[in-house]
Parts: C-alpha cells; structure tokens; sequence
C-alpha cells in the first residue's frame, strides 16, 4: 500500500486545501432549515443579466462537442467590450483557473512573491503549492500599502506581486496614481498580476486603465471574471489581459478545452447585454446603502466598499454573531477565517434581505 505521504510534494502536504467557509447544505442539515441566503461567498445574488441564461440553453444540445479551442468567437467579444486586442485575451475556467496558471508559468521553486495582507487567500495558497517563498506586506487600517509591497519585492527580488482591486475582503479600491508609482517602483523582473474580479462594480471613471499598462508592455497581468457582475459564478468564465507575447505561454500551462461550451455562450450572451451593467451596478450600489445606512445609523462600523460585499465590524465573537445569523438562514462569513477577528463579510443581497442582515447586526451589537 502507498504511503501518500512519502509520494507527494512537500508543498502540498504543507500548504493544504483552500477552504470557502461553510456550505449551505451543511447550515440546513445543522439547523433544520429549509432555506438559507448564501451571503458569505461574494455571488450575485441578482443572478446573471436578463436573457442569458434563455441564449444558453441550447447549448446544452452540443455537450457531446468540445468548445473551439482558440475561442476566436469570445476573444473578439471581449475585445469588443473591453478595447483590447484579441491576441491579448487569455480566456480561462475563472479566475481560480487563471490564476493557478500564472502560478504555473512564473514559479520556480523558491522564487520570491509578494501578497498584502488581507486578501484572497488563493494566491498565497497556490503560489505556495508551486514552491514558492511567500512574503505578506499588512495593511495598515486595511489599506493597502503599496509603497511597502513594491519595497519588499525590490529587496526579495520577487517574480510576482498579487494586487486585488478593490480588494477582498475589504472592498477598498486603489488610487491610479499609488498604482502607478506602485508600477514605476517594482524591480526588473517582477510581473504585477492585477486582479480585477470587483471592479465591474466600479463607476467607470474609478477604474484604473491598467489595459493601458499591458498595451504600454508593463509587467502587469490582468484578471477579469463573469462570476459577480454577470451573475455566472457557476458556470466558470474568466480572462487574462496580457502582452501579445506572453499570450502563448500561458496557453501552454493551461489544460487544452478549459473553458465549457456553456460558459463560452453565456459569456458572449453577457457582453450583448453589457448596456445593462450600469443599472446592475446601481442595483447592487442601492442595495449596499440599504445595509450601511441601518449600521450607521446604529453606530456600527464598517469600510466603504466599492464591491458587492461589505465588511462590518460588530466588534465582538464575530463567529459567534456568524452563527446567529445561520441560525435564521442568514450565511455571512466569519473575519476570524480571514485574519480578521471581530469583523464579518457581507454578500451583498436585495434590500429586503439586507435589512434583515442589519436588524441582527444591530440586535448582536446591542447585546
């Protein structure tokens, strides 16, 4: 009988699985509920644009049929959409996917990355995995400091530096100048990958025009996913903006027909309905002010997010108050497992189900 111990890579046995907090199936088994609002996974609880989900299901008919691999129909779509060239597109299995294959292009055993701290918790995980010496910079006041990352990369001579903008857990987004001297002040090698999963949820002025720096031949990888604003975190769609001549290679490290027919479908029905993004944007903007103006209101605090989530701070046993909260069907997330204790994680839902998050919040916070 193997010893699997003996046979697997010492980073695997150290590092471990990534962990996305409580299911709702385990809440209604615990509880004896019949339903639960899954709140702790940052979803679009408004669900994918209007009409998608009709476009994609006959697609369900070619299942038997790999996807096109070179995904030329969905790469000109998202060039379109975004005003990059197609050869810069990297579609991939979401963001997750991507990532683990940047980990897989860049990573020898032993190189140095950068990751602030707090953060998605993935990118410290599979850079891990791949071998390598892993530096966290803290936040201070969960603020990235981003003069202290591009310090740390200098003196470690890091290969790659995680940045999420606007950043989970925190929802806090990045001035374009800090990200551009942030650029200016990495060492020579050092490649900025960009997650930008949230910032659809950004009024497009706010954004940073980071295609400008991949156009500009930067060392900046970015990420975009169909998982929040568009409302498809179930079906896995994601893409990397890169140079032309990186393109290739990231390709290799990927697995050949990695992104579904479904997904590819649903991907190009969301981007005909782009024009819709503003009133989903505002949806969610209106529904997150339902939920902090009641905190406020009661005195407690919280970060002014610019995502579909908000991070509050009750202040006391947050895992306790995340218990409360399952106990009525409510499923936030606990700032203990994101090195955050005293704070929970709010998805955020229509209105009506944010006041019934506020109304606990205030009951826990009032004793």
């Amino acid at each position: 009988m193997i010893a699997w111990e003996q046979a697997l890579r010492r980073t695997v046995l150290e590092v471990g699985a990534y962990s996305p907090g409580v299911s709702a199936a385990e809440i209604k088994e615990r509880y004896g509920l019949g339903e639960v609002v899954r709140l702790n996974w940052n979803e679009s609880l408004f669900g994918p644009l209007p009409g998608v989900l009709d476009d994609t299901a006959a697609e369900l008919e070619q299942a038997w049929a790999y996807p096109e691999e070179t995904y030329d129909e969905f790469r000109a779509a998202v060039a379109r959409f975004t005003g990059a060239d197609p050869a810069q597109i990297v579609p991939g299995h979401g963001i997750q996917a991507l990532t683990m294959a940047l980990a897989n292009a860049f990573i020898e055993p032993g190189d140095a990355v950068i990751i602030p701290r707090p953060t998605y918790g993935l990118y410290a995980q599979v850079c891990r995995t791949a071998g390598a010496a892993v530096h966290r910079i803290d936040a201070p006041a969960l603020a990235f400091d981003l003069e202290a990352v591009a310090a740390a990369a200098r003196v470690e001579r890091a290969k790659l530096v995680w940045i999420c903008d606007p950043n989970n857990p925190t929802g806090l987004r990045l001035d374009p100048h800090d990200w551009a001297r942030f650029l200016d002040a990495l060492p020579d090698g050092c490649v900025a990958v960009a997650d930008e999963a949230y910032a659809d949820y950004l009024a497009p002025e706010l954004r940073i025009d980071r295609l400008s720096d991949v156009r500009a031949g930067r060392a900046v990888i970015v990420l975009r996913t169909f998982s929040k604003i568009f409302g498809l975190a179930g079906l896995r769609l994601g893409y990397a903006l890169v140079p032309e001549a990186l393109a290739p290679y990231i390709h290799t490290v990927q697995e050949p027909f990695n992104v579904n027919r479904a997904a590819l479908v649903a991907g190009l029905a969301s981007l005909r309905r782009s024009q819709l993004l503003p009133e989903r944007r505002e949806q969610v903007a209106e529904a997150r002010a339902a939920l902090t103006e009641r905190l406020r209101g009661a005195g407690i605090g919280y970060l002014p997010s610019q995502a579909n989530f908000v991070l509050v701070a009750i202040g006391g046993d947050d895992v306790a108050a995340t218990d409360a909260l399952a106990r009525q069907g409510l499923l936030v997330r606990p700032g203990t497992e994101l090195g955050l204790p005293g704070q929970v994680r709010v998805t955020i839902a229509e209105p009506a189900i944010m006041g019934r998050v506020a109304d606990m919040l205030i009951g826990i916070a009032a004793g």
